[in-house]
């Protein structure tokens, strides 16, 4: 067990735990979050997992609530010439419905999930991957902190002027209740914001609807005139400068795709056939936006729609619509107009629930490839990637603070890095789809669909940022460019310490083959046991092993190695990965026990698994204590030399056997921990000596 390798979450999990564990008392955080779940439990996935209803609302809030800025963006920039919002209209709903149906075709091709980040690293290689990502990960910080800055604009514009000292507080407040709810689970989080989510969609089709009932007998005339008027207007200004006008508004609307890429990106949390649920998931996506966003942009040309002070112009259409209903004589259309508005400003909250699922599934991913700490990938007693939903709120409530929660600031920063996404996704299954050209019989259809969707994205995504980088844009794009810069530091450091622990293990081989004896000892529960903490089969345990052998010679009689299996963001998928991490352990332990019977000891495992490390630990020491009374625990640590040293050595590794050590001290119990030194030295050795090395498994 290393107390410093990179599999385990660094700061303790105090949880209450399965056998002599579970008798400790509730914490605070387990009152509040929840009771631990049990990962072993067949039915937990079934559990856990969103059918296509609720994957709707977790997933598609964020480009619903965009239907709240998004077309009012693309029409005000039309200026004057606001009868091309019929042609806007057409081309936002054709535009949803082609980066829907790109997304849909990545999720038949990885049915586990083809998020942004792993589709360009599959398809176009790591680097175009972790660009990808890093660009995901800020646009969904973004979501959470524009949502919530929009959400109390919106809520906030109906009390009194008085009151606006208090949004800033309540921004972070909000923030800090969905990191509660998210920390709960995800299916929690999704159940208890159903009712806004169901509010907004019945007041929106309904108005939507209406007005295009009402007036249907003039749309025909008025998709007439649009025709004419951009004939005439082509004749006095030219082509090029009236399509540089609706290519603009078209950009400026940008905003209203975002939240697409969200269902591909949170595949891993459907409800099985999970390719299946996807796809209808994403029906339900593209419907519902292209209906919204398109019908209130043809709304405004419809009903003549112009800005007024201190109100959006949802709010100026709904009152145009419905301020004179009644019923019986009573005024029902104000009340109506105004739950309306309450709505959106609530979805607004509801959307910033995208970037708390979707977000911090990223950063694991990443931190599954090594490109960023592990601790991200770590999972909960709750099941949930904590560390990366606290990463998600606290980096949000940062933006909110430093933008002091000003949409206007927010919204230039904005709607950039969700089209790097886009364009890297859709340019990866392109190429896909040519590479595949011989085996796939329907390529060209295929490569059609997501070539046309990479031109849509990247065209969108040059326009983007071309109007915002002067205005702040260029924010986003340093933002982004650090966390590459950062992703890249962390990826070479675990690479260096990865090549040092090999040649640490074929370091070793020689010491172990020089030592074996003929045969192991004798099982005596009552002789001196050395239990060995063990995290994997690598050089990290055969040193201590070989170690413990060197400096205590024959005090030991006995050998038994504890290994426990963590189950991370990336084995939740169903039960089948984890009984493979289960008889993963095994193996590894099997091939501790086949070393230590040639060094003449006699050899036992205990092994486990769970999303807490250190629980299960706590769990099989006191067993295994009690089986062999005279036990003595011990645990290598790495130690780390020459550049591998500092802090970012000692913030991208775990302290497992230093927490260890002192819960086992106040059972009573020793554990002895040996340091292992490794270094730049050595990485480089193992850089030249990989080759060459057989594995040891191999050799034995």
């Amino acid at each position: 067990m290393s107390a410093d390798g990179d599999s385990h979450a660094s700061e303790p999990k105090r949880t209450q735990g399965e056998g002599p564990v579970s008798t400790e008392k509730r914490t605070l955080s387990e009152i509040l979050i929840g009771p631990a779940r049990d990962v072993k439990d067949p039915e937990i996935f079934h559990q856990l997992s969103l059918v296509a209803f609720l994957a709707w609302v977790g997933l598609g809030s964020d480009g619903l609530s965009s239907s709240c800025y998004g077309p009012e963006e693309a029409f005000l920039a039309l200026g004057t010439h606001q009868y091309m919002a019929v042609f806007l209209a057409m081309l936002m709903a054709l535009t949803v419905f082609i980066i829907s149906a790109s997304y849909s075709q990545t999720i038949d091709t990885f049915p586990t999930g083809g998020g942004g980040y792993l589709v360009a690293t599959k398809l176009l290689g790591r680097y175009a991957g972790v660009v990808s990502g890093c660009a995901l990960v800020i646009d969904y910080v973004l979501t959470i902190s524009i949502s919530i800055a929009s959400g109390a604009d919106a809520i906030f514009s109906f009390l009194p002027a008085s009151s606006l000292h208090f949004k800033f507080w309540i921004c972070l407040l909000v923030v800090a209740v969905l990191i509660a709810m998210n920390l709960r689970g995800v299916k929690e989080s999704v159940l208890s914001l159903l009712p806004i989510f169901i509010a907004f969609v019945i007041t929106h089709v309904w108005l939507i609807t209406y007005a295009l009932v009402e007036r249907a007998s003039s749309i025909p005339r008025d998709v007439h005139a649009a025709f004419q008027q951009t004939g005439d207007s082509i004749h006095s200004m030219g082509f090029v400068a009236l399509a540089l006008l609706f290519l603009r508004a078209y950009s400026l609307g940008g905003g209203t795709y975002t939240g697409i890429e969200a269902v591909s990106n949170g595949l891993p949390i459907l409800r099985e056939p999970r390719n299946v649920t996807g796809k209808r998931t994403m029906i339900y996506m593209s419907v519902s936006l292209a209906f919204v966003a398109g019908g209130i942009l043809f709304s405004y040309m419809l009903f003549d729609v112009g800005p007024q002070a201190g109100k959006t112009l949802n709010a100026v259409l709904f009152e145009k619509m419905a301020s004179r209903w009644t019923l019986f004589g009573v005024p029902l259309g104000m009340p109506i107009v105004t739950f309306t508005l309450l709505t959106e400003g609530a979805l607004l909250f509801v959307a910033a629930q995208t970037g708390f699922v979707d977000g911090p599934r990223v950063l694991a991913s990443m931190a599954t490839d090594r490109w960023l700490p592990r601790r991200f990938s770590n999972l909960s007693t709750r099941l949930v990637t904590q560390d990366g939903v606290l990463a998600m709120g606290l980096a949000a409530a940062v933006i909110l603070i430093g933008t002091h929660a000003s949409v206007d600031l927010l919204v230039v920063l904005y709607a950039i890095n969700v089209f790097i996404t886009f364009t890297l996704s859709q340019l990866g299954m392109t190429v896909h789809w040519w590479q595949e050209r011989k085996t796939e019989p329907r390529w060209l259809h295929k490569m059609l669909i997501n070539g046309v969707g990479c031109t849509f994205t990247g065209l969108i995504l040059v326009l983007t940022v071309t109007l915002k980088f002067d205005q702040g844009g260029w924010v986003t794009v340093v933002m982004t460019g650090a966390l590459v810069a950062v992703c890249v530091t962390v990826h070479s450091h675990y690479q260096r310490v990865q090549k040092a622990i090999e040649q640490l293990e074929a370091d070793v081989l020689p010491e172990i083959f020089a030592a074996a004896e003929k045969a192991p000892a004798e099982r005596d529960p009552d002789a001196p046991t050395a239990v060995l903490l063990v995290n994997g089969f690598n050089g990290l345990g055969l040193a201590t092993l070989t170690t413990v052998q060197r400096l205590f010679g024959g005090q030991f009689r006995n050998v038994v190695f504890i290994g426990v299996g963590e189950i991370d963001s990336a084995l939740l998928k169903g039960p089948e990965e984890v009984k493979h991490l289960e008889q993963q352990i095994a193996d590894d332990m099997v091939e501790y026990c086949r070393f230590a019977a040639d060094l003449g000891f006699h050899p036992e495992l205990r092994s486990g698994i769970g999303p807490d490390v250190v629980v299960e630990l706590h769990r099989l020491c006191l067993e295994v204590a009690h089986e062999f009374p005279h036990s003595v625990f011990f645990a290598g640590k790495l130690i780390f030399t020459d550049e591998l040293d500092g802090f970012v050595s000692r913030f991208l590794h775990n302290h497992t056997a230093l927490e260890l050590q002192n819960w086992l001290q106040v059972q009573g119990l020793s554990l002895v921990i040996l340091p292992v030194r490794v270094g730049a030295a050595q990485a480089r050795a193992a850089s030249i000596k990989a080759a060459a090395t057989p594995r040891l498994a191999m050799q034995k």
